[in-house]
């Protein structure tokens, strides 16, 4: 319960104590103000009672009979040094209850894809929801994700072993090409060696795909690397080189006539897109989370439509 300290006689003053006052005051009779507070009116007395000993004077005049009690100069002026903290209260308590109903704030780490691709739906899904909610999103490039600063993390590789984890979605890695330079159909694998290649950044995902270019001894021709999705693609479609790239990191290429998609053989392991957290995580960040699971497995489904390029699935 917090407490003021009134004056030099260091009496202490609760916020119950402080709460009677306040709805004496507003409701103008004992009565009303106990129904309000949930108290019987006897109680609802005993504390004005002991709030008057604790200032060293009467809060109220009690007229008597039908006249309401009238709130006295001391009175007033415990109320007003009073209500700053009630509404201190107030407030607290309905951050909590938004809190437990869902509300409050969310701080997401993500990346290029799950921002381009996946987040949209998933903030559009939970503002219906949550109207009231604040939702931070943090972009960075990295295969360090910052969990003891963000409630939850995209990341397209495990993380560290003391995450806790859970799939979105997962997608395939398809050899992209401008229109005419690769044979339709799918490219085998030894066939990218030393062969020019734009690419992004050897960490996560990527590492995870270069990793199984050496272990087929393919070593391709990297001749540029940036983490932009749409500079991989723009300097593949200009006739850089090629790339190797998860589908749905070039989602939004796949209608374009100066491109074509292609299907490894044999395939490197899929890029899995987990969401990270440590500890306990909030009603409104488990709600991200569950909405995260579902639009990924509505892209996946969707991806598989779309893209004949990609490999069944069983």
């Amino acid at each position: 319960m917090a407490m003021i300290v009134w004056g030099d006689t260091g009496a202490m003053l609760d916020l119950r104590l402080l709460a009677a006052l306040d709805a004496v005051a507003r409701l103008g009779t004992f009565g009303r103000a106990a129904a309000e507070l949930g108290y019987t009116q006897s109680s609802l007395s005993q504390q004005i009672a002991t709030l008057e000993r604790r200032v060293g004077g009467a809060v109220f005049d009690r007229p008597g009979g039908a006249r309401r009690p009238l709130i006295t100069p001391l009175g007033r002026l415990v109320l007003s040094q009073g209500q700053p903290l009630l509404a201190g209260e107030r407030a607290a308590r309905d951050s909590i209850d938004r809190f437990h109903a869902g509300g409050g704030r969310v701080d997401v780490g993500t990346f290029q894809t799950v921002t381009n691709v996946l987040l949209p739906e998933v903030v559009e899904r939970l503002r219906a929801e949550h109207p009231d909610a604040e939702i931070r999103l943090f972009e960075d490039e990295t295969d360090e994700p910052p969990l003891d600063s963000l409630d939850l993390v995209f990341l397209d590789s495990a993380g560290p072993d003391d995450a806790d984890r859970v799939e979105v979605f997962r997608d395939e890695h398809v050899v992209l090409a401008p229109r005419g330079v690769l044979a339709p159909g799918p490219v085998h694998l030894a066939d990218l060696d030393a062969r020019a290649m734009v690419a992004l950044p050897p960490i996560c995902d990527q590492a995870v795909v270069e990793g199984a270019f050496a272990a087929a001894g393919v070593v391709p021709d990297i001749v540029f690397r940036t983490a932009d999705n749409q500079g991989v693609t723009s300097m593949v479609r200009a006739g850089l080189g090629v790339a190797v790239m998860p589908v749905l990191a070039v989602w939004g290429q796949r209608a374009d006539d100066a491109l074509t998609f292609h299907r490894l053989e044999p395939a490197v392991p899929d890029r899995v897109v987990h969401l990270l957290s440590r500890g306990t995580l909030s009603p409104l960040a488990l709600r991200l989370r569950e909405l995260s699971v579902d639009v990924g497995e509505q892209l996946v489904a969707e991806l598989r439509l779309a893209l004949p390029a990609s490999r069944p699935r069983p």
